[in-house]
This record gives structure tokens, sequence and C-alpha cells, in this order.
């Protein structure tokens, strides 16, 4: 079940971040495409000027071909495409203007039927280069396309002249190279990106479920333990009873045992299913506690009170030291209650003869509560489970006792929602320590 969750978590978490991966990168190319296309169309159009603008095509034949003297400024380009100044061409005569910065382009005129008459070219190229490129242009009724050739993009214009056809040519292999590249750029990283977000979002699914999971668990030993101390008092209810119909002629006097033995697990029941309700409705109102100032101390002497008497009969030692006047702020019956369950337990397991210590005292900015009592002791593996519901370190001796394991968990809860903590330490054969820190409540006493 719990990981068919996980599962669920990842795959939600997954498409939710893909799509804003996929957003955010398509909008990133959308707006560079858009850029790079601009930039490119204003070279283009800048190298188209220069060619038909300028008279660079005042000579036959290819550009910088000698059909009158040649000035000094003139320069054949190579095919590297480097820009340069270009001088008196083909005895034009006037200069022309330096070409758009990053342009790799030729111009070219045709007749009529797309035979070539005229070429413009910054570089040497072969002579059937030129026609593989008229040839593209002419096979689209476009006027603007692009196409490759021998490996690079090219970028075409097409004017119709008197003759026939003026085509100006520019290389954008480099534009179209970049977005491929942002591309596979952008594909790589979120693959990337993909994997360690799933990695991550398991390692965090797994720590949200963590919690979900401890809560269920509980949930399923908590009805599994109810159910399993109902099932004895019930059992034994149950069995004296048939005893009394299978002597229903007997007089009520002779059958006062069974009746003492429903009576004793009648009991038991009710002391176990208020336990449960009582922390039920702490849990339920946890929230919604309102918290009010009282005399600590005070709360404390009042237990020690109520419990002398049991601990003499039981021939142990009581020893307490109570600073006088120390406030905290919760609820005075439920604090009191856990005062109560601490001494109640440190009687239980303390060994004949032995003897229970209590102290309060300030503790910082704490309130500080300790009950130590003599006996076995409780082993250190069982330390951190003590204050679970229904755990019992002896489940045999407590029930002799008349325990559930009830006890502590209504005492964490009761501590924790006062905004303090509870802890216990043990020595085994020696002494088992509780101690209980409460904010103090220093306005309280100044008052």
């Amino acid at each position: 079940m719990f990981n068919q969750l996980r599962n669920r978590l990842l795959i939600v978490n997954m498409v939710i971040i893909s799509l804003i991966m996929i957003v955010a990168f398509s909008s990133i190319y959308t707006i560079t495409y858009q850029y790079n296309h601009k930039t490119m169309n204003n070279d283009f159009i800048q190298v188209s000027d220069f060619y038909r603008k300028s008279g660079g095509m005042n000579g036959g034949g290819k550009f910088g071909d000698n059909h009158g003297p040649k000035d000094q400024d003139s320069e054949l380009k190579t095919p590297s495409g480097d820009i340069g100044i270009v001088g008196n061409v083909g005895g034009g005569g006037g200069k022309l203007g330096p070409q758009p910065e990053r342009s790799v382009s030729f111009a070219i005129n045709t007749d009529a039927d797309w035979n070539i008459t005229k070429t413009d070219s910054r570089f040497d190229m072969d002579d059937d280069f030129y026609k593989l490129a008229v040839e593209h242009a002419s096979s689209s009724d476009a006027t603007r396309g692009n196409f490759t050739l021998d490996g690079n993009r090219w970028e075409y214009n097409v004017e119709n002249t008197v003759e026939g056809y003026s085509i100006v040519f520019m290389d954008v292999t480099n534009q179209y190279q970049f977005l491929r590249n942002l591309l596979y750029t952008f594909l790589a990283v979120g693959l990337i990106m993909l994997v360690v977000i799933y990695f991550t979002s398991r390692y965090f699914a797994n720590r949200s479920i963590a919690p979900v999971k401890e809560a269920f668990d509980k949930q399923q030993r908590f009805i599994a333990d109810a159910s399993h101390e109902l099932r004895t008092p019930l059992a034994v209810i149950n069995t004296n009873a048939d005893v009394l119909l299978a002597n229903s002629d007997d007089i009520i006097r002779t059958q006062m045992k069974w009746l003492n033995h429903i009576k004793s697990e009648t009991e038991r029941m009710r002391t176990l299913t208020s336990d449960l309700l009582y922390l039920t409705q702490m849990e339920d109102a946890r929230e919604g506690v309102i918290m009010t100032s009282f005399n600590l101390s005070e709360a404390v002497e009042n237990i020690i009170l109520t419990l002398e008497a049991v601990i003499f009969e039981k021939n142990m030692v009581l020893d307490y030291d109570i600073s006088p006047d120390l406030y905290t702020k919760g609820n005075s019956e439920q604090m009191k209650q856990v005062i109560l369950i601490l001494l109640d337990n440190a009687i239980k397991y303390t060994n004949a003869g032995g003897s229970i210590k209590l102290t309060l005292k300030k503790h910082g900015h704490d309130q500080q509560l300790t009950v130590t009592n003599t006996g076995e002791g409780i082993p250190q593996e069982h330390l951190a489970r003590i204050f679970d519901r229904f755990y019992r370190v002896d489940a045999s001796r407590s029930r002799q006792n008349g325990g559930y394991g009830l006890g502590l968990a209504i005492a964490k809860t009761i501590v924790e929602q006062s905004k303090g903590r509870i802890s216990a330490k043990s020595v085994l054969n020696e002494t088992t320590s509780f101690t209980v820190q409460l904010p103090a409540d220093t306005q309280s006493r100044k008052a």
C-alpha cells in the first residue's frame, strides 16, 4: 500500500516537474529562436542591400575578374569568409561599403532561363557550386528560402531584374548550428535533471511517507493490543457466566466467587476503555487546549499526601524535595494525573523495602520534576518504547499489577500538550528515573 502511495507521489511529482521543464525550455528556445532569426534576417537584408545597391555587380564574371585595371584597394577573399576592404571592381568606379560582419555571402545574376551571367563573390568557388546554388533557388516558387549544400546551410533571396533574376546567398550554418546545439543541450540537461529529480523525489517521498507509515503501524498495533486486552476480561466474564448458568439452582451466596470475578474483570474493562477514550479525546483536543498558569509545587504536594499512606503500608521510603512556588502553564488536573502515574509506577515496581525519591527544582528556563525508584530497572532496549501505548517490559507482571501499558502514554501526551518533555533512564537492578521538564511561568510568580 505504501509503495503504491510512494509511486503515485513520484509519478505526480515527475509529471509536474517535467511539464514545468518543458514550458521553461520551450519558452527559452522560442525566444532564442525568434531573436536568432531576427538577427539573421537583419544580416541578410544588409547583405542584399550591399550587393544590390552598392553597384558591386558592374563587372562581368566573378567578383574581382580583370575586366579593367584593378585598383590597389581591391582584395580577393578566401573561403573563410573574412571581410576586408573592397576597391574599384571591374572598372566600375566608386568604392563599395563594408559587408555585414559575420556574413559569408555571394550574389549571382541570371537571365530569364536561370543561366548565370554574373557572379559577385568574396572568395573563389568553382562554377559547379554556383550552378547548384542557382538550381536550388530556381527549384522553388518562393522568392525567399534556404537549402543545404556541401554541408553548409544557405539562405537565398530572389528578385526579378530586367535581364532575368538577381539572387543573393548568405551562409547561415552557424545560426542553425547554434539552435541545434541549444536544443541538444536542453535535451541533455532535461534528461540529467529528470534522473536527479527522480532520486531526489524518491528520497523525499520516502521521508514524507515515513510518518504516515509509522502512524498507520501504531494504529494497527493499537487496534491489535486493544482487542487483545479486551479479549481477556471478556473471556473471564463469559466463563464465569457459563458457570453461573450451569449452577442455576444454587443461591447467590454460593456463587459469590464467580460474581466477584465478573465484577473485577468488568472494572478492568471500564478502566481500559476510559483510558483509551481519554487518550483519544486529548489527541483530538491537542490544538485547542487552553493553557492556564498554576502552582506546580502545590500540585505535587497534593498528590504526595494522597499516596503517603500507600507507600508506608508497602514498607517503602519516600524522600522528596520540592521547591516552593514553581509555576508553569497547562492544566493542573491533567498535570496531577501525570504525577500520580509516575508515583504509581514507582510504587508498583519498587522492590520490597526500597525507596522512592521525588524532586521538583527550577532548571534553567524549565521546572524539572524527577521521580526515582529502586528496583529491577528497565533494559536499555526498552527505554525508547516505554511511552508507546500498551507497551510493557514485563507483560505478566504488569497484568498482576493491573497495568495495561497506557499510563506512560497518557503522561507523555499530557506533558507534550503542555509544551514539555518527558524522558526516562535506568540502571538495571539499581534505579529507574523519570524526568519531566515544563516551561516555567515566571510572570505568575512575580504577580
